[in-house]
């Protein structure tokens, strides 16, 4: 089972609009441990990737997590980033909107 990230990937160039692309995928697994096995291979092969990536010092990567407040994204983000070196990371808050409008005017 592979996760096709062309899928997920924004274009160089391109204007990307947030509400057009996917927020749900097909379930993969089965069941949770098969889930567990699949995120354990995948956090491994996200440490390495990172530190290829960190040593190539060429590109940046922005990860986007969205979701309604409650939505799991902390749960996503700490399983997700389990591998990963918290110093290669930076870490940012987006502010809704019309936060972000109001601050403006």
């Amino acid at each position: 089972m592979k996760i096709n990230s062309k899928d997920f990937r924004a274009r160089p160039g391109k204007r990307v609009t947030v509400a057009e692309w996917p927020t749900s995928v097909k379930p993969f697994c089965d069941s949770k441990k098969e889930y567990q096995k699949l995120l354990a291979q995948h956090v491994e092969e996200l440490s390495s990737l990172q530190r290829l990536h960190y040593a190539s010092n060429r590109y940046a990567l922005l990860l986007i997590f969205q979701g309604m407040d409650a939505a799991g994204k902390d749960g996503a983000i700490r399983h997700v980033m389990s591998g990963i070196n918290p110093q290669g990371c930076q870490v940012f808050r987006a502010l809704r909107r019309n936060l972000m409008n109001r601050k403006q005017a």
